[in-house]
Parts: structure tokens; sequence; C-alpha cells
């Protein structure tokens, strides 16, 4: 009997609920999984900790990329800068937003894929629930995935969460088995999620809205 090779995705990988929940999404759809984990100045290197050892976990191979944006002037890249801790308000950019972050992850990921003939590139990037960024909305997505067939390319980029709730995504991984108790959402690198900045409150309200308890905290 012939035996169905899998196909090769590129995962673009934080270690955050929901790049971890599409890592596994993408893991039950039989794909084999190439992680991309990007060390692009960020406030700490927790983060990153983290997805190597989800990524050894789940026997996926992971490379981590090294990037520099001197020019970047946002929170997550200024240690400067205090972390915001006010309600998150949609339809207003916030100050940890990365400019052009997502685009250039894409762009990795789309190198990657032509380089191990993969035909998917997964990203966790999600409109509800969301950060406010506009490298997360599905026009965007739609208008890369433009971008690709531009250039004449099979692979598409796929965002399986990108019209769910925090609340559906955490359902969704409690199904996949998702090991949420060694994802990091917080933007800031202390020894446990702080419980105050946007990204543990929108995980918070996640989670309270699963009716399940955060194994991370």
């Amino acid at each position: 009997m012939k035996i169905r090779q899998k196909q090769n995705a590129v995962i673009l990988f934080s270690s955050g609920l929901d790049s971890t929940t599409a890592l596994y999404y993408a893991l039950s759809k039989g794909y084999k999984c190439y992680c991309l984990i990007f060390d692009y100045g960020q406030r700490h290197k927790r983060e990153i900790k983290s997805a190597q050892k989800i990524a050894k976990l789940v026997k996926a191979d992971f490379t981590v990329i090294k990037l520099s944006l001197p020019w970047s002037k946002d929170v997550l890249t200024n240690k400067n800068k205090k972390v915001p801790t006010h309600k998150v308000i949609k339809d207003i950019i916030p100050a940890t937003y990365v400019p052009g972050r997502n685009t250039l992850f894409l762009s990795y990921g789309l190198s990657y894929a032509e380089s191990i003939n993969a035909r998917s590139i997964f990203i966790g990037a999600n409109a509800l629930d969301y950060s406010g960024y506009p490298d997360c909305r599905p026009e965007f997505i739609k208008a890369y995935n433009g971008l690709l067939k531009s250039l004449g390319l099979k692979i598409t980029v796929q965002a399986p969460l990108v019209n769910m709730t925090k609340a559906q995504i955490i359902k969704l991984g409690g199904k996949l088995k998702v090991p949420y108790q060694y994802t990091w959402s917080c933007y800031n690198g202390l020894k446990k999620p702080c419980g105050t900045c946007d990204s543990c409150k929108l995980r918070a309200k996640g989670f309270k809205e699963a009716e399940l308890n955060d194994p991370a905290i």
C-alpha cells in the first residue's frame, strides 16, 4: 500500500495562544510543520524559549530568525517605553503594534515555503478579540494571498483563526489538546504573566468566556 507523504507547512510561531493553536491545527490536518520563530528585538526572550519548547514537544523542525528593526518606535521593541495597561479600544492602533511585522514574517515564510516545497503558511492572526493590529485583519491576509498568486506560486497563507474569538480559539485548542500551560502571551518577560497588559487581559477574557481556567497562571 502506498503511504501518502505529508505536505509541508510553514508555521509563523511565537508560542502565544493563537500561534500555538494554529500549529496544533496544522498538525491535526496532517501537515509536517516547520516553525519559524522570530527574534525581532522584542522586550524579552521568554516567548522564544517557550516557542522552542513547544516545537520540540511536537517534534516540529524550527528555525529562529534574528531581525533588526532599529527604526522601530513601538512599545514591544523599545524597553524604555511602558507597556500599556489600559482597556483595549478597537479601531485604534495600539502602541504595541510593530509596523510591518506580519508582512516581514510572511515574507520570510514565503521564502522558507519555496525552499522546502510547502504549499501553506499558517499564521495565528485573528480579527476578533485582537489587539487592533491592521496586519491581523482578513483583508490583509487576502491581500497577501493575492501577492502570492501574482508571483505565480501555489502557496497560500492560511489563517484558520482569523474570524474566531479568543474563547472560540481556546475551545478549539482544547479539542486539539494544545498545551496552553507552555504558551506565553504576556508583553512582559517576567517569571509569570503580569495579568495587566493588553495581551494578558485579552487572554483572560478568552478563558473566562470559554469557562476554563488558564493553566499558564
